[in-house]
């Protein structure tokens, strides 16, 4: 989707003038893979860590993580660029090297980065994508994993190669693997977008069935109660 067009429509969703009819506009959600757990995993006895994960819009990827059990906080925002142009307005222009990016916070005790892999590229997007995902296209809706320790870029880079060679996807994982150079949460009105909004076109179409996925691929990963960052459940 052209960014522009997709400024304009948030803005109309925030005034509440979208309607339903307008689902069709914003394509389709991407199908999830059945995919194995990786070979290579972090064995961790801390009980927190962080991980930052692009893959397209950030409301979806947000709502996904926000569902998963040991996932203490979700924040959608900005990696990948400067701090001063990390802001919806300048990133939606695609040419400030930010990638649209959530920021999982999680107990590897519970959840293993490795398992946020698997739903990763099993359910929060489609890998195989290459600076764009569904409907949307430009840089700032890349795939890439902004590691945050040379073990995360261990696991990471094993696990790709791992899928590549068992085919999974029929086509090859795009995914950068990029170093972090910093993390900037989004504006107030992106965050827990997908609870808030869910009635919102782009929302039903492509992140909805993102999180039914989930429930149904990994129901043992599965919390019904999303870890929102506002009001902090």
């Amino acid at each position: 989707m052209h960014t522009s067009f997709k400024r304009l429509l948030l803005g109309l969703a925030m005034a509440g003038v979208v309607g339903q009819c307008w689902a069709f506009s914003f394509g389709r959600s991407e199908e999830p893979v059945v995919i194995a757990a990786p070979a290579l995993d972090e064995i961790s006895q801390a009980h927190s860590e962080t991980a930052v994960f692009a893959g397209g819009c950030f409301w979806g990827v947000q709502g996904v993580f926000q569902h998963v059990k040991g996932v203490h906080r979700a924040v959608s925002g900005y990696a990948g660029g400067a701090a001063d142009t990390a802001r919806y307005e300048r990133v939606s222009d695609g040419d400030t090297g930010h990638a649209e990016s959530v920021q999982v916070t999680f107990d590897p005790t519970q959840v293993s980065y490795g398992s946020l892999l698997q739903i990763y590229f099993s359910v929060a997007h489609d890998p195989t994508e290459l600076d764009r995902q569904g409907p949307d296209s430009g840089t700032q809706y890349r795939s890439a994993l902004f590691v945050q320790s040379p073990e995360q870029q261990r696991v990471a880079q094993a696990y790709i190669a791992q899928l590549d060679a068992a085919h999974v996807f029929g086509k090859p994982i795009v995914t950068r693997l990029e170093h972090d150079k910093g993390f900037y949460p989004a504006e107030d009105y992106h965050q827990d977008f997908l609870t808030e909004h869910p009635a919102y076109p782009y929302i039903v179409v492509n992140d909805l069935p993102k999180v039914a996925h989930l429930k149904q691929l990994y129901p043992q990963r599965y919390q019904e109660q999303p870890a929102l960052v506002k009001g902090g459940s």
